[in-house]
């Protein structure tokens, strides 16, 4: 229901009518009606739902759950497994849409998402999805740091592609860090050099499609893709 209040909101600051070289649109061709249709239709299934919950379960009922997530045993299940490879996907996704591709160069945010993505979860192991997650996460609060507080900006001026190389320096890192883990492991280290194989293949395959066939621009192109142009239109 929430949902559906904040879909409308933002519903209402699209253009209900405008002028379009001189001629006036009406209110009925206006981009806002489908969102605001469909923050409604949320609204009124969200106020059902709730209504049929508070009928099926009551207060009493409620109530249990919010002293349920006051508990301790609550604590528990934030900190058990599973929900640490919930908290390892969204933080991947979100670093990757919010923090990564807009600042850094497409290629290597892409190896760094599918690289720590695929070991996080394709060598099985918990312990080490914790040691990787923590990793990871240290690694993301310094690129935030580091681009909240301007730094980026400032190195741009003197050293072209500081960003990045920050990135790769991380990507590294995180290389190195997972290999330690895994070296003495053959059944890991196999999968540790399938994970590398299969995340070059796909980078190396997919971007240049897209680049220079399809004449997509990539959202970010830094060191690696002002690289890539360098050697396919051999300017050197």
């Amino acid at each position: 229901l929430l949902f559906g209040v904040w879909i409308v909101r933002q519903a209402f600051k699209m253009p209900m009518k405008d002028s379009w070289g001189g001629v006036q649109n009406v209110w009925f061709v206006s981009p806002a009606l489908f969102p605001l249709l469909v923050g409604v239709v949320i609204i009124i299934l969200g106020g059902l739902l709730s209504r049929t919950a508070w009928k099926t379960v009551g207060g009493q009922e409620i109530g249990k759950v919010i002293s349920w997530l006051l508990s301790r045993s609550n604590l528990e299940f934030l900190g058990s497994t599973p929900t640490l490879r919930y908290y390892a996907i969204v933080t991947l996704f979100l670093s990757l849409v919010y923090l990564n591709v807009p600042r850094i160069d497409f290629f290597l945010a892409s190896f760094l998402f599918l690289f720590v993505f695929i070991t996080m979860f394709y060598f099985d192991d918990d312990r080490l999805l914790k040691r990787l997650f923590f990793f990871y996460l240290a690694g993301v609060g310094v690129l935030i740091f580091y681009f909240a507080a301007g730094i980026d900006a400032l190195l741009h001026k003197s050293i072209p592609y500081a960003g990045d190389g920050l990135a790769l320096f991380f990507i590294l890192s995180y290389c190195f860090y997972a290999w330690v883990w895994v070296r003495n492991n053959p059944i890991l280290r196999k999968k540790y050099r399938t994970a590398i194989i299969i995340t070059l293949t796909t980078l190396i395959i997919v971007l240049p499609i897209f680049k220079y066939f399809l004449l997509v621009p990539m959202p970010t192109e830094g060191l690696v893709v002002t690289f890539l142009d360098k050697v396919w239109y051999l300017d050197f």
